[in-house]
């Protein structure tokens, strides 16, 4: 299991929304990336050095510090949708390889790099994400795939970088639920 990529965003206009700007461009960055925990929702703050959440209703803040989603997932997106999708094209900060980001359980644990960052939920599309893709009710199609990707909460800061292991550092010792149900149950389908 490893790290493909660490994706940030370029500020750029939200014509999808009454916001300016939105930070949902992620591009691959080179060399470490720092992490630090945000704080709260509503501040704008996210957990990578250079990244930036607009909608800080909706986005950001201490359980929504990172968003990690697998290369796995996006290329079976890209078969689905006929068109490449770089890393970081979903918005996520990270881009994982051989890891089931949607199988892993809240309140799961993983060291990356030099950081620990925990499992907080899954990610729920909103209208940007649904405008940046462009492909007709995208919003319900990504919702009824249930690969949503995870949010995650930074336990240790530090670095990361593209090519860093990562490793499952602990589970919940009673089991728990995984990303992918809770996200169907959090949009009504379970």
């Amino acid at each position: 299991m490893k790290l493909l990529s660490v994706n940030v965003g370029v500020p750029r206009s939200n014509p999808w929304k009454k916001l300016a700007l939105t930070g949902i461009d992620k591009r691959p960055v080179d060399g470490p990336v720092a992490v630090h925990a945000p704080g709260p929702k509503g501040t704008g703050e996210v957990g990578l050095a250079g990244d930036r959440a607009y909608d800080v209703k909706h986005h950001g803040g201490t359980d929504q510090a990172v968003y990690a989603y697998g290369r796995e997932d996006l290329d079976d997106w890209e078969k689905e949708l006929g068109r490449t999708l770089a890393n970081g094209t979903f918005g996520e900060n990270l881009t994982t390889e051989g890891l089931d980001v949607n199988a892993a359980l809240i309140g799961e644990r993983w060291r990356v790099g030099g950081v620990v960052l925990e499992v907080t939920g899954p990610r729920v599309p909103c209208v940007t994400f649904q405008g940046w893709l462009g492909e007709p009710k995208w919003m319900k199609r990504f919702t009824l795939a249930a690969r949503p990707g995870a949010y995650l909460r930074v336990i240790e800061p530090g670095e990361i970088r593209a090519g860093d292991a990562i490793e499952v550092v602990r589970r919940p010792e009673h089991g728990g639920e995984s990303v992918a149900a809770a996200f169907r149950r959090e949009m009504g389908g379970e």
